[in-house]
């Protein structure tokens, strides 16, 4: 067991690695290209900071357990909004959210957040219901997008010299494939000790994996401590989470069976949607998410984890 345990604990520590040479290249490429803030967090660190969960459902799929990747992409979601986006609030400031995001335009990617948990609740995730999800989420991303201008960064990119960016691309590349391999790990050793423990894959995906998956967003409230302002770590949470809800619902389209979730799922889906709920209701208050109201949002995920670990003790 120690041997699985110790192999568990070596692929989340390449998952970080990973994770931490691809954003950073990103970050360097995209401030070469003069990308505006909002569109290096939201869109571009949104996906990759995300490929961790995209690996690990690819291998999840492949592997023939789609309720890894279901438990996984829905955990994450729950992580974000009421574990990190709490901890970059009381590590720093309130969180002012971003004009971009205000209004009824955080609606749009909160409704796409929280419908894989709708799809979910009759315990059966089908093709159509993967199909409703991946629609949703271009239909959001279009309306983000609306009334921002396009930047013309073509004299920019020739004036970088090519040797810089393929360093970038060549840091990238080598983050993804180490993502990618310590994800097929992570997958493995979770069917491991879903068996040894009797617990459901979902149940260790949605407390553990959700975790691991997300230690790129954990690593920007260290950063963020330093740095006088938080905003981009905002706008790569409410991306990432956003492009988690895309993956949901383009694996289930790749898995091409219905997914049966054989466990108790429920709970845990209604946290998320209260979560959500409270999140838009702090949000549209003075737009700002206050210590107060992020110390409210954390407590939920503590007596989230603490409920769903004590009903499943074996």
């Amino acid at each position: 067991m120690l041997q699985h345990l110790q192999l568990y604990f070596l692929a989340f520590v390449g998952i970080w690695v990973g994770a931490g040479f691809a954003i950073s290249s990103v970050e360097r490429l995209s401030h070469m290209l003069r990308l505006s803030a909002f569109l290096v967090s939201f869109l571009i660190l949104g996906f990759f900071t995300s490929i961790s969960e995209l690996s690990v459902g690819v291998n999840a799929v492949l592997n023939n357990d789609p309720e890894i990747f279901v438990g996984n992409l829905i955990g994450a979601s729950i992580v974000l909004f009421l574990l990190i986006i709490p901890l970059l609030a009381l590590t720093g400031k309130a969180i002012h959210i971003s004009k971009e995001l205000r209004g009824y335009r955080l609606i749009y990617p909160l409704i796409v957040i929280g419908m894989p948990v709708l799809v979910s609740l009759d315990g059966t995730i089908s093709k159509l219901d993967g199909v409703i999800v991946v629609l949703l989420y271009v239909i959001s991303s279009l309306i983000l997008e609306q009334g921002r201008r396009p930047t013309d960064n073509m004299k920019t990119l020739t004036k970088l010299k090519k040797t810089s960016v393929r360093t970038e691309l060549a840091k990238i590349t080598f983050g993804a494939l180490l993502i990618f391999g310590s994800s097929r790990i992570v997958v493995a050793q979770t069917e491991y000790f879903s068996s040894m423990l009797g617990l459901s894959e979902f149940l260790l995906s949605l407390l553990v994996i959700a975790i691991g998956t997300n230690l790129p967003e954990l690593s920007f409230v260290v950063r963020s401590m330093f740095l006088r302002s938080n905003q981009v770590a905002f706008g790569d949470y409410v991306g990432s989470a956003l492009f988690n809800a895309f993956l949901f619902g383009l694996l289930s389209l790749w898995h091409g069976k219905p997914i049966v979730l054989t466990n108790s799922y429920l709970l845990s889906l209604l946290f998320l949607i209260a979560g959500l709920i409270l999140f838009y209701i702090f949000a549209k208050s003075k737009h700002t998410i206050s210590r107060m109201e992020s110390a409210v949002l954390l407590m939920l995920y503590i007596l989230f984890f603490t409920t769903e670990f004590l009903i499943h003790l074996p």
